[in-house]
C-alpha cells in the first residue's frame, strides 16, 4: 500500500508539472481529477465499510482431537462497489491454554456478494476452541486506503475428548438397591429372583438349578441361569479446576476430561451403572447424571462438554462432599488436578464407601512424588501424567 501511495504522489507531481509547462484546460482538468481521486476513494471506502458484514460459519458444533475441521469466514458486501482486497488475521486457541496460533487470509470481495473463504484447523487438546479475527482490513479498488471492519468476529467449537482403554477390577455386589435393582443383560449371576437364561444341562451344573417342569416336556435337562444384579451406587466426581497454573493448563484440562470419561466408559463396558457428578458452569450447580448404557454415556459427554465455558470459575468439591453426598456408595472416584491435603482428607472423612479412588492429573512425572499418601484413609491415590491416561490408570478398583 505504501508503494501505491508513493506512485500516486509521483503521478500528482507529474500532473502539476504538466499544468505548469502547458496552460491547456486539459492539463487543469487532469490535475483536478487526479487530486480528487484519493478523496473519492476514501469516501467510497467508508460507505462500503458501513455496508459490509463479517461472520464465522462452522458446520459442526463439535470436533475430534487432532482431526482438522472446516471453518468458513464470510464477508458480505452489500454495496455496489467492489472491495479490491480484504485481509483477515485469524487467531485460534484453547480457552484453557495460553498458546495462540495465527495466520492470514487474503481475498477480493465483489459488489452485492458474499465471499466465503474456507480453512481447516485442528486442536491438540479437548475443550473449547476459540476462533476470532484480531483484525479484518478492506482496501479501496486503488489500494490507497484501508479501514478495519468485523469487530468482535468470533466463534467457538467444542473439541471432544478421546476415550482411552484402561484396566481395572469391577466389584458388582458392594451395595444393592433392593427397591430399584438392575440386572446384567450379558452375564449370569446368583440372584434367584430373576432368571437370566434357560439352557441345556452341562456337567458341573447344580441340581437345584434344573427346571424340572420344563425338562419333563423337553425330555432333556434344562438349567436355569440366575441374574446378576448390577450395583448403581458407584460415583465418579470430576473436579475441573486447574490448580497448577505453571503447567500447560490446556493439557491438564484435556487429560482430566479424558481420564474421567475413560473410567466411565470402562464401567459401562462392564455393565456397571454409575453416577457422574460435575460442576455445571451454565447452571451454577453440581450436575448429576446416571450412566446406564452407551446412549446415556454419549449424551452425558455431549452435555458436559457443551457446558464448559471460557470462565474458570468452578465450585469447590468440598461443598458437594459436605452437603450433597449423603448416602453410602459402593465406590467413589474423584478425578482432579489438586494435590490438596484438605480435599484428600475430605474424601476420606465425608465419603462412606468401601472403595475410594483419588485420580490426580499432574504436569510431569517427577511431581508425582509430592502427592500425599495416607494408608489409614483407605484411599487409592493414582497419579496420571498429562497426556498419558492409559499408561497410568491400571488395576483401578471400581
Amino acid at each position: 500500500m505504501l508503494a501505491t501511495k508513493i506512485l500516486f504522489l509521483i503521478l500528482i507531481a507529474v500532473c502539476i508539472a504538466f499544468r505548469i509547462l502547458y496552460l491547456w484546460d486539459f492539463a487543469m482538468v487532469l490535475l483536478v481529477i487526479i487530486a480528487a481521486l484519493p478523496v473519492v476513494m476514501l469516501v467510497l471506502l467508508l460507505i462500503t465499510k458501513k455496508l459490509t458484514k463479517t461472520e464465522f460459519i462452522i458446520p459442526d458444533k463439535t470436533a475430534a482431537k487432532n482431526v482438522p475441521f472446516q471453518v468458513h469466514l464470510c464477508i458480505t458486501n452489500r454495496s455496489i462497489l467492489p472491495i479490491g482486497k480484504a485481509e483477515a488475521f485469524i487467531e485460534y486457541s484453547n480457552t484453557m491454554g495460553s498458546s495462540v496460533s495465527c495466520f492470514e487470509l487474503h481475498m477480493p470481495v465483489h459488489p452485492r456478494n458474499t465471499q466465503k473463504m474456507s480453512f481447516r484447523i485442528s486442536s491438540e487438546f479437548c475443550g473449547k476452541l476459540s476462533i476470532k479475527c484480531s483484525a479484518i482490513h478492506i482496501y479501496d479498488p486503488l489500494k490507497l486506503f484501508r479501514v478495519k471492519i468485523g469487530k468482535n468476529t468470533s466463534a467457538e467449537i467444542t473439541v471432544m475428548p478421546d476415550i482411552h482403554e484402561i484396566s481395572g477390577n469391577i466389584c458388582f455386589t458392594d451395595i444393592i438397591d433392593d427397591d430399584n435393582c438392575l440386572y446384567s443383560q450379558h452375564k449370569p449371576g446368583d440372584d434367584p429372583s430373576e432368571i437370566f437364561d434357560l439352557r441345556e444341562y452341562a456337567p458341573g451344573d447344580k441340581l437345584n438349578r434344573i427346571h424340572w417342569k420344563l425338562s419333563s416336556k423337553k425330555n432333556d435337562f434344562i438349567v436355569k441361569d440366575y441374574s446378576l444384579p448390577i450395583d448403581a451406587a458407584a460415583v465418579l466426581f470430576l473436579d475441573m479446576k486447574i490448580y497448577d497454573e505453571k503447567n500447560n493448563s490446556a493439557s491438564l484440562f484435556s487429560t482430566l476430561l479424558e481420564a474421567f470419561f475413560s473410567i466411565s466408559a470402562f464401567l459401562i463396558g462392564n455393565e456397571r451403572v454409575h453416577t457422574i457428578v460435575y460442576y455445571n458452569q451454565t447452571t451454577g450447580n453440581f450436575k448429576k447424571l446416571v450412566i446406564s448404557d452407551s446412549e446415556s454415556f454419549n449424551a452425558a459427554v455431549n452435555e458436559l462438554m457443551l457446558s464448559v465455558s471460557v470462565s474458570t470459575n468452578f465450585a469447590s468439591p468440598h461443598y458437594y462432599l459436605d452437603n450433597e453426598l449423603t448416602s453410602s456408595v459402593s465406590s467413589f472416584t474423584c478425578v482432579t488436578s489438586a494435590q490438596n491435603p484438605q480435599l484428600y482428607h475430605s474424601i476420606g472423612e465425608c465419603v462412606n464407601s468401601e472403595i475410594k479412588n483419588f485420580v490426580v492429573v499432574i504436569g510431569e512425572e517427577k511431581s508425582s512424588s509430592n502427592i500425599l499418601t495416607d494408608t489409614l484413609s483407605g484411599i487409592n491415590v493414582i497419579p496420571v501424567v498429562a497426556g498419558n491416561v492409559s499408561a497410568y490408570i491400571k488395576d483401578i478398583e471400581l
